[in-house]
C-alpha cells in the first residue's frame, strides 16, 4: 500500500483457527500480518501461516497484553516503520485499515485512534469517560490503533501487562503526539472467547487497566508541573 512506509499488522491470538486465515487474507492488501500465536491448543499458528502471516509462537500463553507486546517488539525487529493492533476473531473490517494506515504514512499523524459506535461493557465505558473528559477521546480502547514505530522506542515497551492496549497509546498523547481518530467498524464475533474475558471478570480487569492509566496521568501531570 505504501512500499516505502512497511506497516506490519500486529494479531494477537489464541485458539483462533477458526477464523485467523480469513482476517490474515483480508489484512494483506493493507500491509504485513504478524499473527502472535500465545500458546494456542489448536491449528491457529498453521492456519495463519497457510494464509500468508508471518508467525510469532509464544509458549507459554502470556495473556493478550503480552502477546502484544512481544508482537510489536517483534515487528520492530522487521524494520517496521510503524504497526496497527488488530483483532484475530473477525470483529474488525480490514477495509477500516486505509484509513489508519494513511494518516500515520503521509506523517499527518503519529498514533491513530479507531474509534467504535459504542463500547462493548461498563468497564470500558467507564474507561472511555475518562478519555472523553481528560484527552477528548471518544474510544481510548477501541483493540485497533495504529503507531509509528518512534513511539514505540520512546516508551522502550508496548504494555507492560495490564493495560488492555492503552498504554503506550496513553503514554504518547501524555507526551505530545499528534493523534487522529478514525471511525471503525465493528462486526459479529465469529468464534473465540473475548479479548478481556467476560461478565464481572472482564470489567474487573477494564477497571484495573483504568485505576492504572489514571494513577500515571497523575504521575507524568505531577511531574510535569514541578519541573515547570
Amino acid at each position: 500500500m505504501f512500499p516505502d512506509f512497511p506497516v506490519i499488522v500486529v494479531i494477537p491470538g489464541y485458539n483462533e483457527a477458526e477464523t485467523i486465515a480469513g482476517v490474515v487474507r483480508g489484512v494483506l492488501p493493507y500491509a504485513t500480518p504478524l499473527v502472535v500465536d500465545d500458546g494456542s491448543s489448536d491449528g491457529t499458528a498453521a492456519e495463519a501461516e497457510k494464509a500468508g502471516a508471518h508467525v510469532l509462537r509464544l509458549s507459554p500463553n502470556r495473556g493478550y497484553e503480552g502477546a502484544l507486546d512481544a508482537g510489536v517488539a517483534e515487528a520492530e525487529r522487521l524494520g517496521a516503520a510503524a504497526v496497527v493492533t488488530f483483532d484475530a476473531d473477525g470483529q474488525f473490517d480490514p477495509k477500516d485499515l486505509e484509513n489508519v494506515i494513511r494518516p500515520l504514512a503521509e506523517g499527518e499523524a503519529d498514533l491513530v485512534l479507531g474509534q467504535r459506535p459504542g463500547a462493548a461493557r461498563l468497564g470500558e465505558a467507564l474507561f472511555n469517560i475518562y478519555a472523553r473528559l481528560r484527552f477528548g477521546i471518544r474510544d481510548i480502547v477501541c483493540g485497533l490503533k495504529g503507531y509509528r514505530m518512534d513511539l514505540y522506542r520512546r516508551h522502550g515497551r508496548f504494555d507492560g501487562g495490564s493495560s488492555i492496549n492503552t498504554e503506550l497509546a496513553l503514554h504518547s498523547i501524555l507526551r505530545g503526539a499528534r493523534v487522529k481518530t478514525v471511525p471503525v467498524t465493528i462486526r459479529a464475533r465469529e468464534t473465540g472467547a473475548p479479548r478481556f474475558g467476560t461478565g464481572f471478570r472482564a470489567n474487573k480487569r477494564i477497571l484495573k487497566a483504568l485505576r492504572q492509566a489514571i494513577c500515571a496521568d497523575v504521575k507524568t501531570s505531577f511531574g510535569a508541573g514541578a519541573r515547570t
